[in-house]
């Protein structure tokens, strides 16, 4: 595995000749759209290559980002943290900002109609209780005295308010409705905005239409003083020329002819940051009357808007009076405070991604030593938690490896050595048989381990006298390797001088245990089986030192050779025997190690000595191998299992 920090090859080297294309045409791009000559023949074509080059080349720088940011275990923890708990509570305030924004803004749309309804229910109140004026008053007295009593009525003055006793019942039926007897709201006429209430009396003289009127343009200044500019936009019918410079509200086309705008209302300064500006607007509804005379009802009318948080605020919390500032302070402080957790929760969580991906990150440099060969290096831990747990785990490892590795060599060793041993062994055994009329000699050696513990050997002393030799050393491997290559050695350093043939086999194994005694320590010993064959005189002389006693099969009789004494190498001056056995023609000798007699079956029955001889009556007519096949064979297939847990060895000879 690798990465951004082993192998930091530059953005540019990793580009492709595409890549590089692109680059070309963005440069290309860029230069025709600041080329003066830009209007020549195909440079909108260049420009456009070069736009969509410039999208490849970002696209391609974007990846590279990419990858090397999130393959950092630690940016990786941060973007999710980032996903998973800031953008969700940025998208709530966002949201909630929008929320606000609405809420804000249908509070002043509510202000707007709410004050120009309460002037218009002002305007209906003043034409039901309006008195009846003497018909000599003038107009402008009749309008005079209209204003006082509205000063009268609702506490401030209306200059503009104007009385009109000359509205007709057709215009009024027109507007009111039939069977309708009073009208409040608003009605345009043209580009001009009336706030009107009318009131149909019964007169002694007849039915009289009371109207009262001021111009929406006198009014607009005093409309809701909790907001700042007002806007009115006046629409006019459109039939004709649909379509042009118009707009479709519901079925009809409208289009704007005129605009009623406050000049002395001013958009209060901000009072903090958080005290945007907030714009809205009011869907008023008026009776529209064309110049042609046609009366339109639910003529739609706009009012825009713009005010500030802080002076709706100031209306929303209107009923704790000058507490209304500690409330909204209150709120700003809660905010303020949601912030700073917030903060705080993503301080906290930086540091502990940085906390989790700083071990890893130090495990990861680790393992750069560790893929470099380099066991040595061990990762620092600071923490008492299961990171900490984790770097010590790993120090451990690398140390266990380490060690495993070192034991992985000595092993190593110790088998090339064991292989040559093996092979010195191997040099150890009789390399063929001896070439004498009426002897044929076998003998299979199956070592448990790499190294036999078992030796035998075969020597031919003249013409006629053959030693058979076979020895069970104490313990396996490479140690009973050695001593019975010492034996081995000390063995035909005797037979081999002249005169051995006539040589006492208890001479013989005497001198062999004084060897062993001096040579070895005391807790090394082997058992020892040497017999010498006359073939004229067929006799069999041998001794045996405490090993497992060989016999001699003939006409279904079979002769024991256990005469000698005890192990080689425990007593230095043990006087030891020496056997004689008159051979029979065609008789059999087998002479065998523990190895062989000692398996167990699966109810822990050994394999024995009677069975060992029973099985090679059963095959004694056979050649030696075969013999000593048979008798492996036999031994196997009592344990019923391949391992072994000693060394086997038989020799046959076969005396004719």
């Amino acid at each position: 595995m690798s990465g951004p920090e082993t192998q930091q090859t530059p953005f540019w080297k990793s580009l492709s000749k595409l890549d590089w294309l692109a680059v070309v045409v963005c440069i290309a791009g860029l230069a025709a759209a600041v080329n003066p000559l830009s209007s020549l023949p195909g440079t909108g074509l260049v420009r456009l290559f070069g736009v969509l080059a410039a999208g490849y080349v970002l696209y391609r720088f974007w990846s590279r980002w990419r990858a090397e940011l999130l393959w950092s275990l630690r940016n990786r923890l941060i973007l999710g943290y980032l996903f998973l708990a800031v953008v969700p509570i940025v998208l709530l305030l966002f949201l909630a900002s929008m929320l606000g924004q609405i809420l804000y803004s249908q509070l002043g749309a509510y202000l707007l109609y709410h004050d120009i309804e309460d002037r218009v229910a002002i305007m209906s109140s003043l034409a039901a209780t309006q008195a009846p004026l003497p018909a000599s008053l003038d107009e402008n007295a009749r309008n005079e005295s209209l204003s006082r009593q509205a000063e009268l009525t609702v506490g401030r003055p209306m200059p503009k308010l104007r009385l009109n006793f000359d509205v007709t019942p057709k215009f009024f039926q027109q507007v009111a409705g039939k069977d309708a007897h009073s009208f409040s709201g608003l009605i345009q006429n043209g580009n001009k905005l009336r706030l009107v209430g009318m009131r149909e009396t019964d007169r002694s003289h007849g039915n009289q239409i009371i109207e009262v009127s001021a111009p929406f343009e006198a009014e607009v200044e005093n409309i809701a003083p909790d907001l700042g500019p007002i806007d009115i936009t006046l629409l006019q019918t459109v039939e004709d020329d649909a379509g042009k410079n118009s707009v479709r509200i519901g079925t009809k086309n409208y289009r704007k002819v005129d605009k009623i705008l406050t000049y002395k209302r001013e958009l209060l300064p901000a009072e903090s940051w958080l005290d945007p500006v907030v714009e809205g607007f009011s869907k008023l509804e008026a009776v529209y009357v064309s110049p042609e005379g046609k009366v339109e009802h639910a003529h739609p009318v706009f009012a825009f808007y713009k005010a500030r948080r802080s002076q709706l605020n100031h209306r929303i919390f209107s009923s704790v009076g000058e507490f209304s500032g500690a409330r909204v302070l209150q709120i700003q402080l809660l905010a303020v405070v949601f912030l700073v957790i917030e903060l705080a929760a993503l301080i906290i969580g930086i540091v502990l991604a940085k906390a989790i991906t700083g071990t890893i990150a130090e495990l990861y440099r680790a393992t750069q030593f560790v893929r470099e060969g380099n066991f040595s290096h061990r990762v620092t831990v600071e923490r008492k938690d299961q990171l900490g747990v984790l770097g010590e785990s790993f120090n451990l490892m690398t140390a266990s490896i380490s060690r495993l590795i070192d034991e992985q060599k000595q092993l190593q060793r110790l088998e090339n050595e064991i292989s040559i041993a093996r092979e010195v062994q191997d040099q150890l055994f009789p390399r063929g048989f001896p070439k004498v009329e009426g002897l044929e000699i076998e003998a299979i050696c199956r070592a448990a381990r790499s190294v036999s513990g078992d030796y035998y050997d075969f020597i031919q002393l003249d013409p006629t006298h053959v030693a058979i030799a076979l020895g069970d050393i104490s313990g396996k491997g490479i140690s009973a390797a050695l001593l019975m290559a010492s034996l081995q050695a000390a063995l035909r350093s005797q037979l081999l001088t002249p005169g051995s043939e006539q040589l006492s086999t208890a001479e013989l194994v005497g001198r062999l245990n004084k060897h062993l005694v001096r040579n070895t320590g005391e807790d090394r010993f082997a058992t020892f089986l040497v017999a010498v064959y006359d073939m004229e005189s067929r006799k069999l002389r041998y001794t045996n030192a405490g090993h497992l006693p060989g016999f001699c099969l003939s006409d279904g009789k079979s002769m024991h050779l256990d005469v000698g004494g005890m192990v080689l190498g425990i007593v230095e001056d043990y006087p030891y025997e020496e056997g004689v056995v008159d051979v029979p023609r065609d008789a059999v000798f087998i002479a065998y190690s523990d190895g062989l007699v000692e398996p167990e079956n699966a109810y822990g029955e050994e394999f024995g000595v009677s069975r060992l001889e029973a099985a090679a009556q059963r095959v004694r007519q056979g050649d030696p191998k075969r013999i000593a096949t048979a008798l492996m064979t036999a031994a196997e297939e009592w344990s019923g299992s391949p391992e072994q847990a000693d060394d086997m060895t038989v020799i046959v000879a076969k005396l004719k």
